[in-house]
This record gives structure tokens, sequence and C-alpha cells, in this order.
């Protein structure tokens, strides 16, 4: 687990160009109780782990001169042709403070049910303190018979008094559809074109 990177400020005159070339990626923190934005740089290899193993709403540390900066990922920009990380942004976190962030919904045993699974909801939008944020929730979809519906109301992690949901919770996450009806509606839909 990686929750303490440590960074270095990035000469603003130096190209971002220049920079990666010199194997470092060029960041930005902002945002928090920071009075003004800082422009950091990160070795590449570290930013390659950093993009595999996290996403966008991710909680970590940067450690930047001696200093501990509490951050989310805000925002990670790639060139997938040059397989190159163009820029990473960081968010700012203070204890007292909301922030909006993102739950990532990830499915667990998708390959073992019943019907077809149609996905509505990859992430859902919300806002807390930084102690309370979630990075992740974990559905196991085991056992989900045919016909299931299931909504934001239904995963319990998002019941939290602690986070405040920015979406509604009737909205639907998924749905497992008989793959007869999922293929008779394919098939009408083809030939409606």
């Amino acid at each position: 687990m990686m929750d303490i990177i440590t960074v270095q400020k990035r000469n603003s005159e130096e190209k971002a160009k220049k920079l990666r070339r010199a194997g470092f990626v060029p960041c930005i923190i902002f945002g928090g109780s920071l009075q003004e934005s800082i422009s950091i740089q990160m070795e590449e290899a570290v930013a390659r782990k950093l993009v595999r193993f996290k996403r966008e709403g991710s909680k970590l540390q940067l450690n930047l001169d001696d200093r501990t900066i509490p951050v989310q990922i805000k925002g990670m920009e790639q060139n997938t042709l040059k397989n190159e990380i163009v820029h990473i942004g960081f968010q700012a976190l203070s204890a007292d403070q909301k922030v909006n962030s993102v739950i990532h919904i990830i499915l667990k045993n998708s390959d073992i049910i019943a019907g077809t699974l149609e996905r509505m909801l990859h992430e859902i939008p919300y806002a807390s303190l930084p102690a309370d944020m979630i990075d992740t929730v974990t559905v196991d979809l085991e056992g989900m018979p045919v016909g299931t519906v299931l909504t934001v109301a239904d995963i319990p992690e998002l019941k939290s008094e602690k986070i405040d949901l920015q979406v509604d919770t009737s909205s639907i996450v998924l749905r497992v559809n008989d793959k007869i009806r999922s293929a008779k509606r394919v098939a009408a839909e083809e030939a409606t074109e």
C-alpha cells in the first residue's frame, strides 16, 4: 500500500516535456488549507504505481520538504498512445472541511451470475470530511438471482450519516437480466435501427 509518497517542488520555469524526459511527472496540489497551489514533480515509476493501484478519489499523503500533506487524487491525465502519464492533480484535505469525491463500485464474482449483467453506475459522487472518505465499495454478485435490481440505497456502506450522497438513493447501480430477454432486447433494438 502506498500511503505516503515523497514528491519534490517543481521548478515552474522548466517545461513539462523536459521534466517527463528526465523521468518525472508534473503534478499540482491545490485547495484545502493551502494559500496557493503548489507545483510538484513525482518520479515516473512512483506515478505509474500510483495510477495502477489508486484511482480518482483515493486518499494518500504527500511528503514535500519534510511536511506531510493529506490529499485526494482529483485527476490523472494520461496519453495512452505514448504510454505516458501527462499530469496528476491532488486536492489538499483539511480535517474539518468537507470535500467532493467519488466512490468506485467494484463488482466481485461477475463471471458466475446466472443472467446478463447490466451496469448503470460505476461510481457514486458524494461529499464528506476526509476522515469519512470511502475509496471503493465491493458488491458481491454471487448468488444474485435473475431479476435483481440493485439501487444505491441497497448498498450498506452508502447508508452512513457521515457521507452526503450526491445521487438519488433510488438510482440503479446494476440489474441482472434474464439472458433470453437480453438477447431479445438486443435483437429488437437492432431491428429498429
